[in-house]
């Protein structure tokens, strides 16, 4: 089966741990998880699992090059700006806010 390289923005927030939670629980086929969310929170520790933590890593600093799949749950200011970055560099971004719901040339899931 294959895996995958998986960023999740917002990850600190309630919304991006249960996102975490819920890759976990399911046993999403994960290669390399990363938690992304602001310069604030870069550096603490996240639980991913039931033994596993996760850096947290500077969204503005972050290169989505080998990036599969974006999961986005940090404010349509934050999608606004990350998710065209992401989807440029190859990855499918699921974007749970509502900055891009009206959008005619995007699919909402």
């Amino acid at each position: 089966m294959k895996k995958y390289n998986i960023a999740v923005v917002g990850a600190t927030g309630n919304v991006g741990r249960e996102i975490l939670n819920i890759l976990e629980f399911r046993n999403f086929p994960v290669n390399k998880i990363f938690a992304l969310a602001s310069s604030k929170s870069e550096g603490s520790k996240i639980i991913y699992g039931e033994n596993k933590e996760i850096v947290v890593q500077n969204l503005d600093n972050f290169d989505f090059k080998d990036i599969d799949i974006v999961l986005s749950s940090a404010g349509s200011k934050i999608s606004k700006e990350f998710a065209p970055k992401a989807a440029k560099k190859g990855a499918i971004v699921v974007d749970n806010t509502s900055y891009f719901r009206m959008k005619k040339d995007i699919p909402l899931i």
